[in-house]
């Protein structure tokens, strides 16, 4: 079948040349947006990142406050000094609990589980002086002779 013309109008081409060059230039556009767009919002994780760490850095300076203005009430030092160094007042008799150690084969009660690892049997500056005492008794290593 034959196509119809109307006379004086010529066939248009598909693209014209306005439009290649509107498509040219929104793709240049595209092209030279894009890696300042992608800086821009890694940068913007960035922050968020920093301003996170800041929070919690914050936070701590917080608590590192409270816990040096409970240290500056005499009771709390007192208190602390009786359970972490085993301390006592003048006319006090200090002792320390040991549980006796489960028999051979027995599985721990829940209790014991929930309790946590046992305490030691003697305070910690009779360890520290055990040891030292351990290292004094050690024979010396032989000198080579010169």
């Amino acid at each position: 079948m034959a196509k119809w013309r109307i006379p004086g109008l010529a066939a248009r081409p598909r693209f014209t040349s306005r439009a290649t060059v509107l498509v040219l230039v929104l793709c240049s556009l595209v092209a030279i947006l894009a890696y300042p767009a992608r800086q821009y919002i890694a940068q913007r994780g960035e922050i968020a990142d920093q301003r996170a760490k800041a929070e919690h850095a914050r936070q701590q300076v917080d608590e590192l406050r409270r816990e040096k203005a409970r240290w500056q009430d005499p009771e709390y030092v007192k208190a602390q000094a009786r359970e972490r160094l085993h301390y006592a007042l003048p006319g006090e008799t200090p002792f320390v609990s040991v549980s006796p150690p489960p028999a051979p084969g027995a599985k721990p009660s829940p209790a014991d589980a929930a309790a946590g690892p046992p305490k030691a049997a003697k305070p910690w500056y009779a360890a520290l002086w055990d040891s030292v005492d351990a290292a004094d008794a050690a024979a010396p290593a032989p000198q080579p002779a010169p």
